[in-house]
C-alpha cells in the first residue's frame, strides 16, 4: 500500500463497505446508461409518491386528532355547564354560588370583557330607543289634543 491509500479515509470506507458485499451509498460511479437512469428515475418517483401519500395520511390524522380534541373539550365544557345549572336549581346552591362569586376576581373573567361590553352597549342603545319612542308618543299626544279641540 502506498502512503496515500493509508491516510485516505474514503478508501478505508470503500474497503469496509466493499467487504460487506454492497457498495457505499453515494460513492457509486455515475452511470451513462439511459436505461439505468430511467430505472432510477422511476424508482425515485415511486418513493416520492409513497412519501407524499404518507404525508397526506399524516396530515389527515393530525386534523382528525385536532377535531377530536375540540369535540372532547366542548363536551367537557357543556358537562360543566350542565352540572353548574343543576346545582344552581337546588336551594343550598345559592350559598355555594355566592362563595364562588367572591372567589373569582375581575381578571379571571377577562375573556368575557368584550362580550360584557357589547351587552352593556346593547342595553344602553335599547334604553335610548325606548326613551325616544316614549318621548315621541308623549309629543304626539299633546299635538293630537289641540287639533281635536279645534274640530269641535
Amino acid at each position: 500500500m502506498t502512503n496515500d491509500q493509508v491516510h485516505d479515509p474514503l478508501n478505508f470506507m470503500r474497503n469496509l463497505w466493499g467487504n460487506m458485499g454492497f457498495t457505499l451509498p453515494g460513492m457509486v460511479a455515475p452511470t451513462f446508461d439511459l436505461d439505468e437512469l430511467d430505472k432510477r428515475i422511476k424508482d425515485m418517483k415511486a418513493v416520492e409518491g409513497w412519501l407524499r401519500m404518507n404525508l397526506s395520511m399524516l396530515q389527515m390524522t393530525i386534523q382528525g386528532l385536532e377535531m377530536q380534541r375540540t369535540t372532547v373539550s366542548t363536551v367537557q365544557a357543556m358537562g360543566k355547564m350542565a352540572t353548574t345549572a343543576a346545582k344552581s336549581m337546588s336551594p343550598e346552591a345559592a350559598a355555594e354560588a355566592a362563595a364562588e362569586e367572591q372567589a373569582t376576581t375581575a381578571f379571571s373573567e377577562a375573556a368575557m370583557w368584550p362580550w360584557q361590553m357589547m351587552q352593556q352597549m346593547r342595553e344602553q342603545m335599547q334604553q335610548s330607543a325606548e326613551a325616544a319612542v316614549h318621548a315621541a308618543t308623549a309629543d304626539e299626544a299633546p299635538a293630537d289634543k289641540p287639533s281635536r279641540r279645534t274640530k269641535k
